[in-house]
């Protein structure tokens, strides 16, 4: 569903107020252009309620899942504090390497990892190296594995770590109990897991916006 005229001119209203663009943030999303990357980046209010977030939770160590070229990577690594790390996962080369241009152009070499590979393949490596436990973990890549995602999330998490992850309405295609494509039916498993699951209480809020309508499911790990 793509957002009417109205929600995207009050999408462009707040985030001129409260999200104005950068050269860094610039730079990001001309090198998806060049490259020839989907435009599926976070919006810019989405980067800055990361961004608020991570500084809400007092964040030091931020796992996300899915990089494309880095435009949420520098949001949330804006807000970590000195000596604070992101580790960031992407199974494409080409668009990791992009991001770690982009991360260098920001500045974040030394607080941001680029972890090239699948996420289910690296997920697993990070909790072997004892990688964990992160304090917000946001999730924005390939939709069908989201609940495999979840559990390896929670290996990596501890009580009170944040969770997040995007496009869990998908316009309104969450309500299709007979839906058939991979990414609709990764998003309803993933939705029904967080909500079944006793380890963390959480909620999906819809949006809208520029990016059409959507919504972000957060999360906590209880004690």
């Amino acid at each position: 569903m793509t957002a009417g005229p109205v929600f995207g001119e009050v999408d462009r209203y707040i985030t001129d107020l409260f999200a104005p663009t950068d050269s860094t943030l610039a730079a990001v999303e001309r090198s998806i252009e060049e490259a020839g990357m989907p435009h599926i980046s976070v919006s810019p209010t989405e980067g800055k309620l990361l961004h608020l977030l991570a500084l809400l939770c007092n964040a030091e160590r931020i796992l996300e899942v899915g990089t494309l070229a880095g435009y949420s990577t520098i949001w949330m690594a804006r807000a970590l504090p000195p000596g604070g790390r992101l580790i960031t996962i992407e199974a494409n080369p080409t668009h990791a390497e992009v991001a770690r241009q982009n991360v260098e152009h920001a500045g974040l070499t030394g607080t941001v990892s680029v972890r090239v590979g699948r996420a289910l393949d690296v997920l697993p490596e990070l909790v072997s190296e004892g990688q964990g436990a992160f304090d917000m973990i946001f999730i924005d890549a390939d939709k069908a594995p989201y609940a495999e995602y979840l559990e390896w999330a929670l290996q990596l998490a501890r009580p009170g770590t944040l969770l997040l992850a995007d496009n869990v309405v998908r316009g309104g295609a969450v309500l299709n109990e007979n839906a058939t494509d991979s990414d609709t039916i990764g998003i309803r498993r993933f939705n029904e897991a967080l909500a079944a699951h006793r380890g963390v209480s959480g909620v999906v809020l819809q949006s809208v916006g520029i990016r059409g309508h959507d919504g972000i499911a957060l999360a906590v790990v209880r004690g």
